[in-house]
């Protein structure tokens, strides 16, 4: 074939090469090939053939009408300009690499009676998938205006990627989708989550060739290594590999046979390429059959007490041209089997006479009258591939949008810690996870990286252990916790684990939570949507714990001080996020066990794992939460009445210092009235109506005062507080400290004291904002401040000297 031009570089030069160009060989020894699997490819019977073949004919002509068509869906009359949408929006080239896989899986599931999820790595492919779903009724099943009729299939054509339509990109408004389709890398390991504690689930997923060059992919193809095949499904990776990305070369597509084969070899796998485009159903099904084999020998050995260490699981390797059956040329350019497949080939079909017959010859050559009757339903032959129970079809299963199982949770003041005392705050909630573990062994996991005994959480195994069957220690045990140094792929499992109905808790250093950032924003634009259907149900709220924050972070230096996924949580859609900031340990046990039995949230628990003071009893603590914030009488003078400053706490070590602040004022100046509040429950700051938990002005006058100064001492970023509050009356008394990215590997008060949220500096706010309302604190106020910071100076001076903090730093203040 003619080499064409495939991309202009920025000097005019050209890379010319052909469509679908072989990969260059490697220089891996060629007996490397034996690894593959070598299968004979049965033929199909004629009516088996036919129908893959006519369904895939079917959802292609529909996936690419999407694409183009606003009237004359069924080419009852020749194209027009007028037929033409006035935007075209949508990716071509990887759909008919979907409606081969969506055909097949269809015929497996009806011959085998299996429980097949379908996850879609390249969800751009949104035409695909919605064709099939049109094609097997199950959007007709929750969207009676796409039912299978002529009307219905113009509406789907006609109203995709615009207004009120169906997007471009699988979401969760799309029947059977657990994994929003728009940012790539991500498929895998929701699919890996998806089959935890679900025996008889297989979640066959897509893996696009681009997609596949992404990091959290490449770390989730060891996802097997976390699946126990006793106790768990098991997942179908099929790598579609169609060569090309928006304009240029895939990885994979550039890689031959044996480097393919050594590749996934090693990270554990069987692998079967399935690349015979003269008879590609006989091959697909072969290599189906073969993987399906394979995953029930694996699993039925582990269930009868004999697993197979390290096992390979099957891969399939599916080579198909990009944009297969598309145009194959226009303006004498390469389509089919290009990167100018990717996303619309036709660009210019609404003007362009020659682009519209290119478009009237492609959508002409599925022959439509074929496929579909005069009612406009699809004909009987593709009808007798789909599986016959419609909860089995891979749009109506039921582990996608409606089984939540809430977790049985015991009383956490079991647990609680008696007042006066001293305990870390991951130490008490350890106790507390141990128990949900020990009472829910199937509808509860946490996914930490390699941080639960840093962290002070080790209490959780013991009953239970870590899950890592490639560890002979591990292997077949039944482990409630999984560890990896991959934070994307736990973020997956867990969106895989949750969106199937359980419940996942994600402890993490404070610092390495912005890894997943935008994986957790995808996720929550997923729920969303998934909000705004009318058939999608709660699930379980996705739930966060960060410690080993900023403020004791002995062991680390500045690169371990980060609180920046706070204001990650708080940029989600109020109806979701939630951020918690418990100051000691009885209010942590009492926001955890809020969280796990939460509903459809993105909670964030921010807590310390250093033994700090217990301030409040368990029926002190359960009221505090339940009210996001109080006035800490004890601390307070004359219990809070008649204020000249309010002193605000937000985050544990942080209210700490507020209460010391407290402590010093009552035995430096007993004249200045002050009023301590601690918020636990961040989002009561924001105005009036702007989140569900937010204060009304009244209350947020009483607990703040009308008009008294206000100094606010917060664990995160200065700019998320004032987020919150800005709009709220009268803020121009409001003074704040916070995080000031000021950090080094040093003793935990001088971290305090560069980023001036010590107690001195709280004091020094307080005594600044009583003396705008009380003249004997105006009097006294030079000289305060001059003592204060002298105490800072020699504080400063001691950590300098010594090492170590001043002694007695942490000692629980008093108020006698």
């Amino acid at each position: 074939m003619d080499a064409l031009p495939l991309l202009s570089k920025s000097r005019g030069e050209k890379i010319e090469v052909d469509p679908t160009p072989k990969p260059v060989e490697s220089h891996i020894p060629d007996h490397v090939k034996t690894l593959a699997v070598d299968l004979s490819k049965p033929k199909l019977d004629t009516s088996t053939n036919r129908a893959l073949q006519e369904f895939r004919r079917a959802a292609n002509y529909i996936a690419a009408a999407m694409i183009f068509l606003s009237d004359n869906v069924l080419l009852e009359r020749d194209l027009t300009f007028q037929d033409i949408k006035p935007r075209l929006l949508g990716h071509w080239g990887t759909c008919p690499g979907l409606t081969l896989v969506y055909s097949h899986l269809n015929y497996l599931v009806r011959k085998e009676d299996l429980n097949v999820v379908l996850v879609v790595g390249p969800g751009h492919g949104a035409p695909a998938i919605l064709a099939s779903l049109w094609i097997e009724g199950s959007l007709q099943r929750f969207y009676p205006q796409y039912s299978r009729t002529k009307e219905g299939l113009k509406n789907l054509i006609t109203r995709f990627s615009t207004p009120g339509g169906p997007p471009s990109h699988i979401n969760s408004e799309t029947p059977g989708a657990i994994h929003e389709g728009g940012e790539l890398g991500y498929a895998l390991s929701v699919s890996f989550g998806a089959v935890m504690d679900s025996p008889d689930l297989i979640v066959a997923c897509v893996v696009g060739d681009g997609e596949a060059e992404t990091g959290p992919t490449a770390t989730a193809w060891h996802g097997y290594k976390y699946i126990d095949p006793a106790e768990s499904g098991a997942v179908l990776p099929i790598v579609h590999v169609n060569g090309f990305k928006i304009s240029e070369r895939t990885i994979y597509g550039c890689m031959d046979d044996k480097e393919m084969v050594t590749l996934f070899t090693g990270y554990g796998y069987q692998v079967r390429f399935v690349e015979d485009l003269d008879d590609i159903d006989a091959d697909l099904a072969a290599s189906m059959d073969w993987a399906l084999k394979e995953i029930r020998k694996i699993q039925a050995a582990a269930r009868s007490g004999k697993p197979i260490m390290k096992p390979q699981w099957p891969v399939l390797i599916m080579r198909t041209p990009k944009g297969w059956t598309g145009p194959k040329k226009v303006h004498g350019l390469q389509i089919e089997g290009s990167f100018r497949s990717h996303q619309v080939p036709l660009p210019a079909a609404k003007t362009d006479a020659e682009e519209l017959k290119a478009l009237q010859d492609w959508l002409s050559s599925y022959k439509p009258k074929e496929l579909f009757t005069e009612t406009g339903n699809v004909v009987d032959a593709i009808l007798s591939i789909l599986p016959e129970d419609d909860a089995k079809k891979l749009g109506q299963r039921k582990e996608t949008y409606d089984v939540y199982e809430p977790l049985k949770l015991p009383d956490w003041q079991r647990f609680s810690v008696r007042k006066g005392t001293q305990e870390s705050c991951m130490k008490a909630v350890g106790e507390l996870l141990d128990q949900v573990l020990v009472d829910n062994p199937h509808t509860m996991r946490i996914f930490s990286p390699d941080e639960l005994v840093s962290n002070k959480l080790d209490a959780v195994f013991k009953h239970t252990q870590r899950n890592f069957q490639w560890d002979q220690e591990s292997n077949a045990k039944g482990g409630r916790v999984i560890e990896m140094l991959s934070e994307h792929t736990l973020q997956g499992f867990l969106q895989g684990y949750t969106l199937t109905g359980r419940t996942g808790l994600f402890p993490s250093y404070e610092s390495f939570l912005g890894i997943i950032h935008t994986m957790m924003v995808q996720y929550g634009k997923f729920a969303k949507m998934a909000h705004e259907t009318t058939w999608r149900h709660h699930i379980g709220s996705i739930n966060y714990l960060e410690t080993s924050t900023w403020t004791r972070q002995e062991h680390n230096g500045f690169s371990h001080q980060n609180p920046s996924f706070i204001g990650a949580v708080l940029n989600l859609k109020p109806a979701a996020a939630r951020v918690y900031l418990p100051p000691d340990a009885n209010t942590f046990l009492s926001t955890m066990a809020h969280c796990l039995q939460s509903k459809s949230y993105v909670n964030l628990m921010v807590g310390s794992k250093q033994p700090m003071p217990v301030f409040l009893s368990p029926d002190e603590a359960d009221s505090h939460c339940r009210a996001g914030a109080s006035v800490w009488k004890f601390a307070s003078t004359d219990e809070g009445r008649e204020p000249d400053v309010v002193l605000v706490g937000i985050g544990a070590e942080i209210m700490f210092e507020v209460i010391a602040a407290a402590a010093l004022l009552r035995k430096r100046m007993p004249e200045l009235r002050v009023r301590v509040v601690n918020v636990t429950d961040l989002m009561i700051l924001g105005l009036e109506g702007s989140h569900p938990h937010a204060l009304e002005l009244d209350d947020f006058d009483a607990l703040f005062t009308p008009d008294k100064a206000i100094h606010f001492n917060y664990h995160g970023y200065a700019s998320e507080l004032k987020g919150l509050l800005f709009g709220r009356p009268q803020m121009e008394r409001v003074t704040m400290e916070s995080y000031r990215e000021e950090g080094s590997t040093t003793t935990p008060f001088d971290m305090m004291l560069r980023n001036r949220v010590s107690r001195y500096h709280v004091a020094e706010a307080a005594i600044q904002g009583a003396a705008k309302h009380n003249e004997k604190v105006k009097m006294m106020m030079h000289e305060a401040l001059t003592d204060i910071r002298y105490q800072m100076k020699e504080a400063q001076k001691s950590i300098q000297e010594d090492a170590k903090d001043p002694d007695g730093i942490y000692d629980t203040p008093h108020f006698d």
